[in-house]
């Protein structure tokens, strides 16, 4: 990593991000699923070795899907709390590009959420595409956010505190859960929690982008993802906004936000722009744009500074609900 670059990079981030960029190899080129699930497969394995965080007990529970077909999904409950009363609640949603990803790669940080906030969440590893293309993976999604309405008397939720929270793909299937309620008049969301959220499918910055020698998840990577996603769809200029967040023309009456994202991410200009649209349309918003950061700086770099100041804030709100 030149100096130019590590100059870039927030110092701690540096620090971790190093040794992990001297160990890659070559990037998949656009349209390799396959080794992107390798890659993610590995990051798996390796979460997994992560220690035991105390406080949480976990119930596998599948949700059903708009075809019929059981979607695996786990409940993450604080252990000390009672399954009675009036509580919050979210549904999450992992990363991994609507290519890769699973709830088991996210198990640790779910875990954290909800040892430090007491908030109970249900975890849904919606199906991937290309095999399950648009709209399967948001409609796993709302598969998941009923069944949290569904049980509500069961584990002790208020059903008009609700949130929907997701990392990178699953911040955008989160942000596209809302837009399909609203549509469709609910399950009703209290909340959106978005963490550097995939929103755009027409993400295109220039070759020379100030910030692309740091992009964690890069161009190839975002054209692999939508097209996997929404194959011809993708020409479509009527994408309805639960396919492709971004494509919204209209963000009334939508649920209040939180959003963060790193200056180093590909995403963060569409990210900005969303908050800001919606801001625009009178939704309350908290909008984070961290300093130095590139795409899933916590996972990477979960010690850091920065990464410690992001889970507090998720932490808070989640608390907040």
């Amino acid at each position: 990593m030149s100096e130019m670059k590590a100059a870039r990079l927030d110092p701690e981030l540096a620090a971790a991000l190093g040794p992990i960029a001297r160990q890659e190899i070559r990037r998949p080129k656009i349209g390799d699923i396959a080794a992107r699930r390798r890659q993610m497969d590995r990051l798996t394995q390796l979460a997994l070795l992560a220690p035991a965080v105390p406080g949480v007990v976990t119930v596998s529970r599948p949700v059903v899907g708009h075809d019929g077909e059981p979607v695996p999904a786990t409940w993450y409950l604080p252990a000390a709390r009672p399954m009675i009363g009036s509580g919050a609640a979210s549904l999450y949603l992992h990363g991994g590009g609507m290519v890769t990803g699973s709830v088991a790669m996210y198990d640790r940080i779910l875990r954290v959420y909800v040892a430090r906030s007491a908030v109970p969440i249900l975890a849904v590893d919606y199906r991937l595409a290309p095999e399950h293309r648009h709209p399967t993976p948001v409609y796993d999604a709302l598969a998941g956010l009923t069944a949290i309405h569904d049980n509500a008397l069961t584990y002790g939720i208020d059903r008009d505190r609700i949130a929907v929270m997701g990392d990178s793909a699953g911040g955008g299937l989160a942000a596209a859960l809302t837009h399909l309620t609203r549509e469709r008049g609910g399950p009703s969301i209290s909340h959106q929690i978005l963490i550097y959220p995939m929103l755009d499918d027409r993400t295109d910055p220039p070759p020379h982008h100030p910030s692309a020698a740091f992009h964690r998840w890069t161009l190839a990577d975002d054209v692999t993802g939508w097209d996997a996603l929404l194959g011809d769809l993708r020409a479509d200029p009527n994408l309805p906004a639960w396919a492709a967040p971004a494509r919204a023309s209209d963000y009334g009456g939508l649920p209040p936000a939180y959003l963060e994202v790193g200056d180093l991410d590909l995403f963060a200009e569409q990210d900005l722009t969303y908050a800001a649209r919606l801001l625009g349309a009178g939704v309350p918003v908290e909008f984070h744009l961290h300093p130095g950061a590139p795409h899933a700086f916590d996972l990477l770099a979960p010690a850091a500074g920065v990464s410690q100041r992001a889970m507090a804030d998720r932490v808070r709100v989640l608390r907040s609900l």
